[in-house]
Formats: structure tokens, C-alpha cells, sequence
């Protein structure tokens, strides 16, 4: 079993930041976006979540900036943010990226969703970001401000289009370091046949080595974004990469 970890850089003003629960004026910043994901490079990552921010508030873009970081590093990049037709799209993808995240446009554009997912195949990942309300899964849209429609219909909806891979995220998680939701994730992995990345809350290694094992024990769920724990200090990439290397070793 290989278990993924993806460390997270989250770019707003030409900046590395965190934001809590994805609200817009919590932003914690880190310094420069490359010399964050050159670290994570150095530090044995096989992928950086490169993600912009102020794109996906729609509130400017830092594509310039996100396309030189994809164009020095020597790993895979999962590219997000504001991705919202053919032309952000192409633009995403002339980076060398080695796949996009859609997150609004595949809530709100359905058909233009199954068509760049068609063409593209398992370059395309979708974000789904839920929140629950009242015991009702519901969907996150407009950097999480918009009500996005129910959860598990729009699997069902996406799985029949053919999206190859999901990024869920429970947005009450993200930033806070207060753990991952592992039942909604192990839920939405059981609900399709599409591998899942796990997103948000991450806060210790116990919480990466759980993920894991559940996926050794057969959810599945392929890895995990990690961001806010890293960047905080609780632990190194290299200590992590190794708890999630030894479950079913």
C-alpha cells in the first residue's frame, strides 16, 4: 500500500498562507510559495497541493507566480483554485502540472464538468468540500461562502460522469488542527469508486497513521493533504512520511 502525502501551498497575495475553516481575513502567512514548496520537496514529498486562493475567493489570481513554482520543482503537483472554464483550465494545465483540482465549476457546471473530465481524464481531480448542517451533507461552493447542493447526489451525478479522484475536505476541520472527520471520509470513500484524498484537520501523526491504516484495511482513501500541522511545527514531512510508510509494512 502506498499512501500519498500531499504537502499543502495555499497562495493569496503572492504569499504561502493558512486560512481557518477557509474563511477569508484568517490568514496566517508563511513567506514566499516557492521557497515553502521547495521545502516539502527537499523534504521528501512526492506531490505539493498548490493551491490559489485569491482565484478561487475570485478576488485576483496568481497564475504567473503558481506557473514559475510548478516549473522548478521536480515533483508532481495537484493544482487548484479558481479553475472555472476552458481557459483557466488550459491556463492550469500548460503549468506542466500533473493534474487540476475543480471545485465551483464542478458544483455549478455540470455539463462543462463531464466534458473536460472526458477529454482529460485523471488529470482532473474534484474538490468536494462539505459542511454538515443539521445531519444534512452539503456542498461548499465560492470558497466555501455558496451552498453547493447535497453531497452524496452530486457523487452519484460525478461518479456517472466519470470524475477519477476526489478531494474531500470537512470545512468545520480545515486550519483548526483539531483532526480529519474520518467517518465522513470513510463514507464518501465507500459511496464510489473513485479514490479520495483526505483534506483538513490534520493535526498530529496519529491522524495521518489512522488514515492509513484505514486505507490498509481497505477504505479507499489514497492519501491525505497536510498543511496547517506542517507549517505549525507539530511535526516534519520526513517524520510523517515515515509513520504512513510503516502501516502495513
Amino acid at each position: 500500500m502506498s499512501f500519498t502525502l500531499l504537502p499543502a501551498v495555499d497562495v493569496a497575495d503572492g504569499q504561502a498562507v493558512r486560512l481557518v475553516q477557509g474563511e477569508a481575513g484568517t490568514e496566517t502567512g508563511y513567506g514566499a510559495p516557492l521557497e515553502a514548496a521547495m521545502n516539502w520537496q527537499r523534504d521528501g514529498a512526492e506531490w505539493i497541493h498548490l493551491v490559489d486562493l485569491d482565484a478561487a475567493f475570485g478576488k485576483g489570481s496568481n497564475a504567473e507566480l503558481l506557473a514559475e513554482v510548478v516549473g522548478k520543482l521536480d515533483v508532481k503537483v495537484e493544482l487548484s483554485g479558481g479553475i472555472r472554464d476552458d481557459e483557466s483550465l488550459a491556463r492550469a494545465l500548460s503549468t506542466g502540472c500533473t493534474r487540476v483540482n475543480l471545485g465551483t465549476a464542478a458544483l455549478e457546471n455540470p455539463e462543462w464538468c463531464a466534458k473536460v473530465v472526458g477529454e482529460h481524464g485523471d488529470k482532473i481531480a474534484v474538490g468536494l468540500d462539505v459542511k454538515i448542517i443539521d445531519g444534512r451533507h452539503r456542498l461548499a461552493a465560492r470558497g466555501w461562502t455558496t451552498d453547493g447542493g447535497d453531497l452524496w447526489e452530486t457523487l452519484a451525478r460525478m461518479d456517472r460522469d466519470g470524475v477519477a479522484r476526489y478531494v474531500v475536505t470537512d470545512v468545520s476541520k480545515d486550519g483548526t488542527l483539531q483532526g480529519p472527520n474520518v467517518e465522513l471520509l470513510k463514507q464518501v470513500a465507500a459511496a464510489t469508486p473513485a479514490p479520495v484524498i483526505a483534506s483538513g484537520g490534520i493535526s498530529t501523526v496519529d491522524d495521518l497513521v489512522g488514515l492509513a491504516q484505514a486505507a490498509a484495511d481497505g477504505a479507499n482513501i489514497e492519501g491525505s493533504i497536510v498543511g496547517k500541522a506542517l507549517y505549525a511545527g507539530r511535526f516534519t514531512l520526513p517524520e510523517a512520511l515515515r509513520a504512513v510508510q510503516a502501516v502495513g509494512a
